[in-house]
């Protein structure tokens, strides 16, 4: 299967601006990509790259004052198979799990693990660890939440969306990140582009998406609390602890967002 996907983000800033973008295909991806997905700036300004400590690619660059436009128009192969499904992964004791996980148990900026310990233990401390349990997360997550543009704010918090009941993806991450991590599942937050393959059409204008990856059965598995059915075409761009780790753009000035375009498409 192929895939054409892209991105056309026109901001405006009153003053040149440093900017960071989370906005190239991991690393993990690389062999699968057809046409690069090279970061294009209108007016066209130097632009360098960096591995974070998750091992995403970062841009950096300066936007000039004025109107700025980003965009790329990318493909890539994919093999058209469903997000996977192991129903028999066990959850490892946190004694027995790789070094490298053990930074996604902790809390984080969104993921505030000391508000919702007791909340998790009441609802899934009677669950048999791994799949059935991070299952069972996504479950509780898929209905505490109302999904709706109109509910989105960058400052919600896991603690907030469980309050509020309302959100986009980003908060059904995060929510259920918090709670695999109360759980003592390590659990990251990803972002990516994510079409509307093998499911009906969303009328909705196409955005980044987010989702989570859990550790269990030796292995990090896919997670979508949001969608909570095994979903096709997932194109990975970044992974870190939550969303303030892999923001799409930061900004280090004042800046107005006018055009936001994503597409995400399966192509003959």
């Amino acid at each position: 299967m192929r895939i054409r996907l892209g991105y056309e983000i026109i901001v405006s800033h009153p003053q040149p601006t440093p900017m960071l973008a989370h906005l190239s295909i991991h690393y993990s991806r690389a062999s699968h990509i057809l046409i690069p997905d090279h970061l294009i700036t209108d007016p066209a300004v130097p632009v360098d790259q960096y591995r974070d400590s998750f091992g995403n690619w970062v841009s950096r660059f300066v936007a000039p004052a004025g109107r700025f436009r980003l965009t790329t128009d990318a493909a890539v192969s994919d093999p058209g198979t469903p997000d996977i499904y192991v129903p028999n992964a066990i959850q490892h004791e946190v004694s027995d799990l790789p070094s490298e996980t053990l930074r996604f148990l902790l809390g984080s900026r969104y993921c505030e693990t000391d508000r919702m310990m007791d909340i998790a233990w009441a609802n899934f401390g009677h669950i048999l660890g791994g799949w059935a349990r991070v299952q069972a997360i996504c479950d509780f997550t898929h209905n505490q939440i109302t999904f709706g543009y109109r509910f989105a704010r960058n400052t919600r918090t896991a603690f907030e969306a469980y309050q509020e009941r309302v959100g986009v993806c980003r908060d059904f991450a995060h929510l259920a990140v918090t709670l695999c991590r109360c759980m003592n599942i390590p659990a990251r937050y990803c972002t990516g582009y994510l079409g509307d393959i093998g499911v009906p059409k969303d009328p909705a204008p196409m955005d980044f998406s987010a989702w989570f990856e859990a550790y269990i059965g030796g292995q990090w598995l896919t997670f979508d609390a949001r969608h909570n059915i095994p979903r096709i075409g997932r194109v990975l761009i970044a992974r870190g602890m939550d969303a303030a780790d892999i923001a799409i753009t930061t900004h280090f000035g004042p800046s107005t967002l006018e055009v936001f375009r994503v597409w995400t498409d399966e192509v003959a």
